[in-house]
């Protein structure tokens, strides 16, 4: 089973790992601090920890495209189960552990998704664990365009484009704009948090189309 980039991506693989890399040894620095009782903090991701969103983030760079298909196979193509199973394989026992085996994966260039995707998957799951714990980070511009862009024109890996039809994204802070109908503007981050989904951030967007969003997520 082999991938390739679709021939409308105006980005190559190749232009996107930089921008992945950055953004996981940010990661990496943010949490180098954490004390231990942080780590159990709630994720934005519905039932898993802070640290087990960071192991869901070393496995996804950890396997490639067969590994991911072997593991749909060996979990009868239960996807849920299939991501608790990798989770657990790179979660260690300690949040020292944890930490550790992310960072040993920050500059891998293997993917079981589109590289964009995995941009996607590490800045959006990076929130899922900044957020809970109060942390900042300022996402070049560059990078949350170009996974807005991406998010509003796909269902996968989250059913984004689905979330928005019917709806004019326009950010405030950079280029991106998408669709037709009632507006929904905010930050470039604020829009696409909420295109995969976390809710939290309409609070962050304004328009007639807020609500409608936020119904969706």
């Amino acid at each position: 089973m082999t991938e390739s980039e679709p021939k409308t991506d105006l980005h190559p693989s190749a232009d996107l790992w930089p921008l992945v890399h950055a953004e996981r040894a940010a990661l990496v620095a943010d949490l180098g601090g954490l004390a231990d009782e942080q780590w159990t903090t709630p994720s934005l991701c519905t039932g898993l920890t802070v640290r087990e969103v960071l192991a869901h983030l070393t496995a996804g760079a950890s396997l490639n495209p067969v590994r991911w298909m072997a593991g749909v196979i060996r979990c009868r193509f239960d996807f849920d189960k299939q991501v608790a199973m990798r989770l657990a394989e790179q979660l260690g026992a300690t949040p020292a552990e944890t930490l550790e085996r992310f960072r040993r994966v920050v500059t891998s260039t293997t993917k079981p998704l589109r590289t964009v995707a995995m941009l996607g998957e590490t800045v959006v799951h990076a929130e899922d664990i900044r957020r809970p714990l109060g942390l900042r980070h300022d996402y070049p511009i560059e990078t949350v365009t170009r996974v807005a862009e991406y998010y509003q024109g796909s269902d996968l890996p989250v059913l984004s484009k689905r979330r928005i039809s019917g709806l004019r994204l326009v950010a405030t802070d950079g280029p991106f704009t998408a669709g037709s109908g009632p507006l929904v503007s905010g930050t470039t981050l604020a829009l696409t948090m909420t295109m995969a989904g976390r809710v939290t951030y309409c609070d962050e967007l304004h328009g007639d189309g807020v609500t409608t969003l936020r119904d969706r997520c």
